[in-house]
């Protein structure tokens, strides 16, 4: 396949970013600092990069994309700030589900055999989960895996790059989402396979995909 984008970096909103920004840092084993309205976190790449945004929205309703982590323990992540709302030894499933410090979702996954940190995977609630992930996968030149099909389809890309992982949900899309990821490539061709322009700044363009998740355009340096 021909790629019209790739991955850049992930982009988190807050209302707090010294505060929410230290969290993610150490949920995802990444380094960080804050500046001005903005906590970055980075790791070994550029594509390991992680924003915390100054937002003036608080949380309302349940993220429509939230991160699926790599834990050492729930009691860890506990101790960082993370609350429970869900635990793997209740629901039965092979994560705990949490909430960060400013109850933004993610969902934790222990191993006792390989225990770490770090970044799991992406997931995108959807209407139609199928047809978001052959966009993305078309849009970032990769392949669609069906294996965990009807409940989930993701899109693979390079290493240290996430997984995205596209799932139904039952509710509307409410809202802007707090996390988006951005990508560098052609926003023309972007909006010819079906992205819809939100806005532009002086650095990127803000797009939204065909269930209008937004994600930044960065034009190739």
């Amino acid at each position: 396949m021909n790629a019209v984008a790739r991955w850049k970096d992930l982009c988190l909103d807050a209302e707090d970013p010294a505060t929410v920004g230290p969290f993610w840092a150490a949920v995802l084993g990444l380094g960080g600092e804050t500046s001005t309205g903005t906590h970055s976190l980075v790791g070994a790449t550029p594509a390991d990069t992680v924003w915390v945004n100054l937002v003036d929205r608080p949380k309302r309703v349940k993220n429509r994309v939230h991160l699926d982590v790599h834990a050492v323990s729930v009691a860890e992540l506990e101790g960082l700030g993370a609350v429970v709302l869900a635990d793997a030894d209740d629901t039965g499933f092979d994560w705990t589900v949490m909430a960060g410090p400013e109850g933004d979702e993610l969902c934790a996954f222990v191993s006792r055999r390989d225990p770490r940190r770090g970044l799991y995977a992406v997931v995108v609630d959807c209407v139609d989960p199928e047809s978001q992930a052959r966009w993305w996968a078309g849009v970032l030149g990769e392949e669609v895996d069906a294996s965990a099909a009807p409940e989930a389809w993701s899109v693979a890309q390079p290493t240290p790059a996430p997984p995205l992982v596209f799932v139904a949900v039952p509710e509307p899309r409410d809202g802007p989402n707090r996390v988006h990821w951005d990508v560098v490539g052609d926003a023309e061709a972007l909006l010819a396979a079906g992205a819809t322009h939100l806005w532009d700044t002086e650095r990127w363009r803000v797009l939204a995909d065909p269930e209008g998740n937004e994600f930044c355009v960065f034009a190739d340096a």
